[in-house]
This record gives structure tokens, sequence and C-alpha cells, in this order.
């Protein structure tokens, strides 16, 4: 059985507002990624799936649970362990503008955790960065221009050589593509397969594009308000959902043959997202769930295990 590179284990990150409110972002969450594996993490806009990525990689405090890297506590490391696990994880930001500082030079900015870590100097320093510029598709000339001359998928790729630039074995990859055009899109993700296929890297794939996380991920989590519904691998997860929630987020991708179009339901879910400062008792989805029965709102379902590794949590499925 192939080794989980990461544990995440009822994983907490609560936010304190004014006047005592408090935010549940990320709210009870586990699960384990296999090392050499991409996992895709999905869920409507504010469910808490980049709160979960950025607490991961230690750029929030947990205030709950753990995360296990390579068997370390990632948020009880100090000193030199910290250090070797931020060379160790990287993360590539969803916004290919703000993510590069515009001061700096694109070779400066590739080599700044070259810098940081002593992997290299002077000569060899230049050469690394204009291989990691060669190894995303750009130019070595690239190097010495700043960050406003470049579009935003060249911005996005330039994101994924600095990630690269210290060898890292798992990158949060934080809707890397959803500020890009189409026609991009497909060009990085294809850029993100080629990579972990030459190097064995480990991906965490932060998506609302399910279409995309299908392509690219080998197991899906489904997030709602900051808990996670439902895991499986990726075709499993799409042949046969078994949350409501799910069912309705996969009924919404379009199909580009119209006559299955039409043939396909299309499920509307009623009302809004709840606030996850007050989320409803007992199941979060409840209040949109078509299939909602009076235990959901008394008691939260918990994640098991349905089928062979397919998790769901759902009072349905007891």
């Amino acid at each position: 059985m192939t080794e989980n590179i990461l544990e995440v284990r009822n994983l907490k990150k609560y936010f304190t507002l004014g006047r005592g409110a408090t935010l549940k972002a990320v709210d009870n969450v586990s699960f384990s990624i296999k090392r050499g594996e991409t996992f895709g993490l999905v869920g409507e806009s504010g469910c808490g799936k980049s709160t979960t990525g950025r607490t991961i990689i230690r750029l929030y405090d947990a205030t709950e649970g753990e995360v296990l890297f390579n068997g370390k506590n990632v948020h009880q490391l100090k000193g030199k362990e910290s250090k070797d696990f931020h060379r160790k994880m990287q993360m590539v930001f969803q916004d290919p503008y703000a993510s590069l500082n515009p001061r700096m030079t694109v070779g400066d900015i590739i080599a700044e955790g070259i810098d940081i870590h002593g992997l290299a100097t002077g000569k060899e320093r230049m050469e690394r960065v204009h291989d990691l510029l060669r190894t995303v598709g750009l130019n070595a000339e690239h190097a010495s221009r700043f960050p406003h001359e470049f579009s935003g998928g060249q911005r996005q790729r330039i994101g994924i050589a600095r990630a690269l630039a210290i060898e890292p074995e798992f990158i949060i990859a934080d809707e890397p593509i959803s500020a890009l055009d189409v026609s991009i899109q497909a060009q990085v993700v294809n850029l993100f397969e080629k990579l972990q296929k030459e190097r064995g890297l480990t991906y965490l794939f932060i998506a609302h594009d399910l279409a995309m996380v299908k392509h690219i991920s080998d197991r899906i989590g489904v997030m709602y308000l900051g808990a996670l519904v439902e895991t499986a691998g990726s075709k499993e997860l799409y042949r046969k959902p078994l949350h409501p929630y799910t069912d309705a987020l996969l009924s919404a991708i379009p199909i580009p043959d119209p006559d299955l179009s039409q043939a396909r339901e299309r499920i509307i879910l009623q009302g809004d997202v709840p606030s996850p400062i007050n989320p409803p008792s007992g199941c979060r989805f409840r209040t949109r769930c078509p299939k909602a029965m009076p235990e959901c709102a008394e008691i939260m379902p918990e994640l098991v295990e349905v089928e062979p590794n397919h998790f769901v949590a759902c009072h349905l499925y007891k």
C-alpha cells in the first residue's frame, strides 16, 4: 500500500470576528493523500477549501486538529524542522497578478527560495533559474523582466517555477487556473501533469471547475460550508455520487452534446448558502437538501465508508 505523505485529522480553522462572533471556515475536516497522487478539493466559493490549503501549509495556524506531513505534525515544527518543511511543501496561488512582487525581476522571484535555503549562488543560481523557466515553457531571457510584462498564463507559469525552485515533494495548487483564460487553462493543467510525472510530485489541487478536477485528480473531496461531505476516486465520484450536494454539483457541469444535455436532469438547489458564522444545526446541507429528514436537523452525520474507498457524510447511508 502506498504511503500517505499527508494526513489531515479533524482540522478546524475558526476566525474570531467582532462582537464575539466566530466564523467556522474549516470544521472537523479529515482526509489523507498518498505519495505521488493528486487529491482534488472542490466546492462552492466560500466553502473553506482555500482556507484548508492555507492551514495545511501553515499560512494560518490551526484552531484544532492535526496536519501530519511525512508523519510529523506541521503545526508543532520549529527552527530547522520548520524550514525543512517549507522546502518540501510549496504553494501555487490563485491570482497570478497579486502573488508576484511587482518590484522584483522574474529571476529574483524564482530564486528567492534558492537564496533562503542556500541551495546555489552566483552562476549556478542563474543556471537553475534559466532551467526552471525553460521547464515551465518560458525563455531564459525572461529572467530579467518584471511581472507586469507578462500575460496571466505566463505569470502563473512563473509562480509554478517559483514553487519548483526548491525541489518540493508536495504542492498545494489553490485554484491555479480560475483567473486564466479558458484557452490557457488546459496548458497550465497539462504542465502540472507533466511535472508530476517527471518529478514524482504530490498535489492538493483546489478548484471549483469540476470537469477540470476530474481530469487531473486521482481522488476528490467535496466540501460544503467548511465540512467534507464526500470523498472517492475521481471516476467513481462522477459515476456514482452519493451525497445530494455532490449530485447537484455534478448536474451543473455543461455537456458538449446537446442531446445528452437535455436528457440529464439539472438539480436546482433552493435557498442560499447559510452563513459559516451561524451554520445550521446537524447536517449543514439540510436547509437546501431535497432529501432532508427530521434527524438531519439534530445530528451531524459523520464521514463513513459506504463502498470501498468511497466515504460520505449523510444520514441516507447509515
